[in-house]
């Protein structure tokens, strides 16, 4: 299986915030299609790393992750990763409803 780790704060920015791109040059949307999307598209597993940045703005987390279930995308793929706990329920919070 061939896997690749993404850690947000060193591969996309310290500092992601807003939902589209139109919102800054860190936002959910830019980090989702040009980063995490092609990931999925070449690898098995996407290790995605959520330490070392600012803190994450609800519209950031939902629009990146809930925004991959909106384009299709399989989220068996991902692996959550980070320190503190409450943000992975959070974003996982948003993929869930992103289903229904």
């Amino acid at each position: 299986m061939n896997e690749v780790r993404i850690n947000i704060a060193n591969d996309f920015s310290k500092y992601p915030a807003g939902r589209f791109k139109e919102d800054g040059e860190f936002s959910a949307e830019r980090f989702r299609d040009e980063l995490l999307i092609p990931k999925m598209q070449e690898y098995d597993l996407i290790i995605v790393c959520f330490d070392g940045t600012a803190p994450y703005g609800s519209s950031f987390l939902e629009e990146a992750f809930g925004g991959l279930i909106r384009k299709g995308m399989d989220i068996k793929k991902l692996e959550l990763e980070s320190k503190d706990s409450l943000l992975i329920k959070e974003i996982q919070t948003y993929m869930d409803k992103a289903k229904k």
